[in-house]
């Protein structure tokens, strides 16, 4: 048994940092947002719902600036102020807008909510592992190994979780009648809008897809769907 605890030590911590950080996460929401209330956005949203036969789809706005769109690991979607910020200016539509939103209900429908969060304990959990083992033999070069494994490992899945909430979008759009034509050109405009940068990172050391390669993937669908 003494011999297993360098292995179960981090695998009991990663856990227990899990369930802490889900609660802080909640907690941090809970503090710094409020539902989204915008007659136009609503429309849009009710469409949606329309589409997933649910009742309605609650949106919530988080105060803060960046731009962006995430889902909670309750279920939760958020939208940043500056996004909303972004429309009421008219930098983007209600349509795309709603493509956001789409975006992070595949997210949910898909159970990527969850796993991130299980993900990034199995990850902390990795390389508190991997940098134990390598430390006895090499004791600081053990450290930056372990940290590029799980960077890597990351990674990958990120990459693939963005790609099947972006398909699921595509799929939830066309079905509300709101088509992909939005969630196109938000991705068109998504580097200028976040400030984006780091092109030059290696493409299997980014946690998001190349908008190209999102906006080409649509395209293929819309293709495969037959669509216009």
């Amino acid at each position: 048994m003494i011999k297993l605890l360098p292995i179960l030590l981090p695998l009991v911590l990663a856990y227990f940092m899990y369930r802490f950080s889900a609660l802080q996460t909640a907690k941090h929401l809970d503090r710094e947002s409020k539902p989204l209330r915008d007659p136009q956005l609503e429309a849009v949203m009710a469409r949606m719902a329309q589409a997933l036969e649910v009742p309605h789809i609650a949106v919530h706005v988080y105060d803060v600036e960046p731009v962006n769109g995430l889902a909670a690991p309750d279920g939760r979607i958020f939208l940043t102020r500056g996004f909303i910020d972004r429309y009421r200016q008219g930098i983007v539509s209600a349509d795309e807008i709603a493509s956001v939103v789409a975006h992070e209900l595949g997210h949910v429908a898909l159970g990527h909510t969850k796993r991130r969060m299980i993900d990034v304990t199995g990850q902390n959990a990795v390389f508190m592992l991997i940098a134990t083992l390598l430390s006895r033999f090499i004791p600081i070069v053990g450290v930056f190994i372990a940290s590029y494994v799980t960077t890597l490992l990351g990674a990958g899945l990120s990459r693939k979780d963005e790609n099947e909430a972006d398909a699921y979008a595509s799929a939830l759009l066309v079905k509300a009648g709101i088509g992909t034509a939005p969630q196109k050109s938000l991705f068109a405009k998504l580097d200028r809008l976040t400030g984006a940068k780091g092109h030059d990172i290696p493409q299997w050391l980014r946690s998001h897809p190349k908008t190209d390669e999102r906006i080409a993937a649509i395209e293929r669908r819309e293709a495969q769907w037959g669509l216009d």
